[in-house]
C-alpha cells in the first residue's frame, strides 16, 4: 500500500510539473507578444519621425517666416533709401546678395537641425530596440531552464514511480 501511495504521488508530482511548465511557457508566450509589439510600435515610431520632413515642422517654419519678414523689411528700406538718394543698381544687387545669403543661412541652419534631430531619434530609437533584443535574449534564456527543471520534475517523478514498482 505504500508503494502505491508513493507512486500515486510522484505521478501526481510529474503532472504536476508538465502543467506548471505548460502555463510557464503560455505566460512566456505572452510576455514575448507584447514584447514585440513593442518592437513594432518603436519601428512604427522611428519610420514616421525619422523621415519628417524638417522644413514643415513648426520651429523651421519659424525661422523662414521670420527671414522672410526680415528680407521683406530690407527690401522696403532699399527702395525707400533709393527712393530719397536715387538708388543704383549696385545697391539693389548689394540687398538681392544679402537676401539670397540670408535664405541660405536659414536653410542651413534648419538642415543642421534636422540632421541633429534625425540623429537624435536614431539613437534612441536604437537604444529602445537593444533593450526588447536584451528582453526577448532573456526570455529565451528562461524558456531554456523551465524546459530544463520540467524535464527534470518528470524524469524524477518517472523515477519515483519506478523505484516503488
Amino acid at each position: 500500500m505504500i508503494g502505491l501511495g508513493s507512486a500515486l504521488s510522484a505521478g501526481v508530482g510529474a503532472a504536476a510539473s508538465i502543467y506548471g511548465g505548460m502555463k510557464a511557457s503560455q505566460a512566456m508566450r505572452q510576455v514575448q507578444k507584447n514584447i514585440k509589439a513593442q518592437q513594432k510600435a518603436n519601428q512604427d515610431w522611428y519610420d514616421r519621425r525619422y523621415n519628417e520632413d524638417g522644413t514643415q515642422r513648426a520651429d523651421a517654419q519659424r525661422i523662414l517666416q521670420m527671414t522672410a519678414d526680415a528680407i521683406k523689411q530690407r527690401n522696403r528700406q532699399a527702395a525707400g533709401v533709393g527712393a530719397v538718394m536715387g538708388g543704383n543698381n549696385e545697391a539693389a544687387a548689394a540687398t538681392r546678395a544679402a537676401n539670397a545669403q540670408a535664405m541660405s543661412d536659414a536653410a542651413s541652419q534648419i538642415s543642421v537641425a534636422n540632421d541633429q534631430r534625425k540623429d537624435k531619434i536614431e539613437q534612441q530609437y536604437m537604444n529602445r530596440n537593444d533593450q526588447y533584443n536584451t528582453a526577448l535574449n532573456n526570455l529565451q534564456t528562461q524558456k531554456a531552464e523551465n524546459i530544463a527543471k520540467t524535464a527534470k520534475g518528470v524524469t524524477e517523478a518517472a523515477g519515483n514511480i519506478f523505484s516503488e514498482l
